[in-house]
């Protein structure tokens, strides 16, 4: 049999091999590190027997399959270690997801995150002990029985609503036996860098009508240095949640009189207020023409978009005259409207509507967080109308446009492309062709891209912009969407150039996304330190004294009338303290203006980015100052707070 690898190379075998003695064959290296397989696309454990011509892929912890692999066996160890010390314990699902694993469980006495230790040690011993783990099969009415006589409900209840001729396969580790798909490690041993992470509370089955359950999070590594470096990314993470420093800085706030719906306080609107602003300027300059759409509209028209088939269950409706209106959840159909406003020529394609409309999405109470998931946000939308031989040229144009903004805000990012899911309109053939339209613009600019199988929009493909922040977590911000259904579903038309209706191809596309979750990420990145431009607060004026107040408030007003955001802190506190209150407050520049200042006209200046800098004079402070806002540099910082 021939197998043919990952980098195209074919290997020749005489007879069936499983996916492990493969991996030996290539090199032994590989085989000590192998976690599953991937077989003509289809995951499979490593005892997998091969006996045909095939693809095959030997999965890693560093590919996805494979850390799946290794934290779904670390799920079944936690199990395993949770029915050792609690016998009584019911089991439901543990599946390995993007950030580690979990499992949820009835437990019939009290449980808190106090009873990590104890499993952990638990798991410890299930790894030393270093059980084989194997796959079977059972009949259906021998595997009810089976969990029947374990008092496993929830195994029952899966089961049963399987189909009929479903293979029911199962895992089995020492005394421990579970009912799953796989795959899984060949042993518990690889096992040895883990934790418990956290506690949720999980319904079954995500009804509120079932059993609340509880949901318990590990992560796992293939070594102990690994999760080391985790656990400081995490530790690292909750001094940058946005949460706690919007509520430092009085960016925004919630409300349980609106839970989900954000409140920007007045530091907030001006961050808000200065990232559209360059938003605008960047858009202007790339040809787009601003629009506003209502934010709400006749129920008839989400029927017609395909929204209403998709979405409806996360769309707010209102009755206004006996008829159905939706709170819009995307800005699409409004930008559709406006372009059938008026007869549309190939002369003015491409045609570039750009829209930071407000929309609404109802979202689960329990995804609701912080800025990153809310109810109410704006879109950054575009929507753009083109002819079909200018795809790639205006894909490309969208990409550079994404590209000049991430490399402003100092983001990092790699593309995703997403396509077609099972729930989707339009015809293979049109989907075929959105897809090739994507691939070939950014194939011709360079870059690199990931297949995102079946996550695309239901009306399109798209490319996805993962941006990394500065501790290396990756958020999903921008997106270019091609779409040839709504022109359809609408009817929408231009005069080409032999005087003969054409129908347009739409892209809907968007730079930050939602701008509440795109300040949230931002905040996250810089820890609070925005850049000069982007500071609600740029620089801080300190009197060492009130003696010193009248100069002080000179120097505030003069800031001012240049277009510099100062606040002057007047109250009687020592300047230790009013330099520590202003660190706190992320101020990028403090003036500390004592007799000497006072005397000679100057200004003592300690920045976020050198600390001390000495004594200048307020006009060449102010010049400096006003270029760096006004070209939008992100300074770097050359010291160590002390506080951070």
């Amino acid at each position: 049999m021939k197998i043919t690898l990952k980098d195209g190379s074919v290997k020749e075998y005489d007879g069936a091999l499983s996916v492990l003695e493969i991996a030996r064959d290539i090199s032994e290296g590989l085989a000590r590190n192998a976690c599953a397989g991937e077989l003509d696309g289809e995951r499979v454990d490593l005892r997998t027997v091969v006996d045909r011509d095939c693809e095959l892929n030997i999965l890693t912890f560093e590919d996805k399959g494979g850390r799946d692999a290794f934290r779904h066996t670390t799920a079944h160890i936690m199990a395993q270690a949770i029915k050792r010390l609690y016998p009584s314990a019911k089991l439901s699902i543990g599946p390995s997801i993007d950030d580690g694993f979990y499992y949820d469980i009835e437990f019939d006495e009290s449980f808190s995150e106090d009873n990590f230790p104890a499993i952990e040690a638990e798991m410890k011993k299930i790894v030393k002990e270093d059980l084989k783990i194997e796959r079977f099969t059972m009949e259906r009415k021998e595997a009810i029985k089976f969990f029947e006589d374990r008092n496993e409900p929830y195994k029952v209840e899966l089961i049963n609503d399987l189909p009929e001729d479903a293979e029911l396969s199962f895992y089995k580790q020492g005394e421990f036996t579970d009912l799953c798909a796989g795959p899984h490690l060949m042993s518990t041993k690889p096992v040895k860098a883990f934790k418990l992470m956290k506690l949720a509370g999980a319904y079954w089955r995500g009804n509120s009508d079932n059993q609340m359950l509880t949901r318990i999070y590990g992560i796992s590594f293939t070594k102990a240095s690994e999760l080391e470096e985790y656990i400081t990314r995490l530790e690292e993470a909750k001094k940058r949640d946005h949460r706690k420093i919007g509520k430092e800085m009085k960016l925004f706030m919630f409300s349980d009189e609106g839970p989900g719906f954000p409140f920007f306080l007045p530091n907030g609107m001006i961050l808000r207020n200065e990232l559209m602003k360059y938003w605008r300027e960047i858009h202007y300059r790339n040809g787009y023409v601003e629009i506003e759409t209502p934010v709400m509209l006749n129920q008839r028209l989400w029927v017609t978009s395909g929204h209403w088939a998709h979405y409806q269950e996360n769309m707010y409706t209102s009755m206004i005259d006996d008829e159905m209106f939706c709170i819009k959840p995307m800005n699409c159909p409004g930008s559709i409207l406006v372009y059938k406003n008026e007869p549309r020529s190939y002369r003015e394609l491409p045609l570039r509507f750009a829209e930071v409309g407000l929309v609404h999405r109802h979202e689960k109470s329990g995804a609701l967080h912080g800025l990153m998931r809310v109810r109410a946000f704006h879109q950054d939308d575009a929507h753009e109308f083109i002819a079909m031989d200018q795809i790639e040229d205006e894909v490309a144009h969208i990409v550079r446009l994404i590209d000049e903004v991430y490399k402003k805000l100092e983001f990092d990012y790699h593309i995703e492309l997403s396509t077609m899911p099972e729930d989707h309109m339009g015809s293979l053939e049109d989907w075929e062709r959105a897809t090739n339209g994507l691939k070939s613009a950014v194939e011709h600019l360079g870059l690199t891209y990931e297949i995102n199988e079946g996550d695309g929009a239901f009306y399109g493909p798209k490319l996805d912009f993962h941006v990394q922040d500065c501790i290396g977590r990756t958020w999903q911000c921008g997106t270019i969407q091609l779409d040839f259904q709504l022109p359809q579903n609408f009817e929408l038309s231009y005069t080409g150039p032999d005087g003969e209706e054409h129908m347009p191809v739409m892209i809907h596309r968007v730079v930050f996304g939602s701008v509440e979750r795109f300040i949230g990420v931002l905040t996250e990145n810089c820890a609070g330190k925005f850049p000069t431009w982007l500071s609600p607060v740029q620089v801080k004026v300190l009197p060492i004294s009130d003696k010193f107040l009248d100069y002080s408030e000179k120097v505030a007003r003069e800031l001012k009338d240049n277009g510099i955001r100062a606040e002057l802190d007047q109250r009687s506190e020592k300047i230790g303290y009013k330099i520590r209150e202003a660190r706190l407050e992320r101020v990028p520049y403090m003036l500390i203006l004592g007799q000497k200042e006072e005397e000679a006209g100057l200004v003592s200046v300690r920045s976020r980015f050198k600390g001390d800098e000495g004594q200048r004079s307020l006009k060449d402070f102010i010049a400096d100052v006003c270029e760096e806002i006004r070209n939008r540099e992100n300074r770097k910082e050359e010291v160590t707070d002390p506080q951070d």
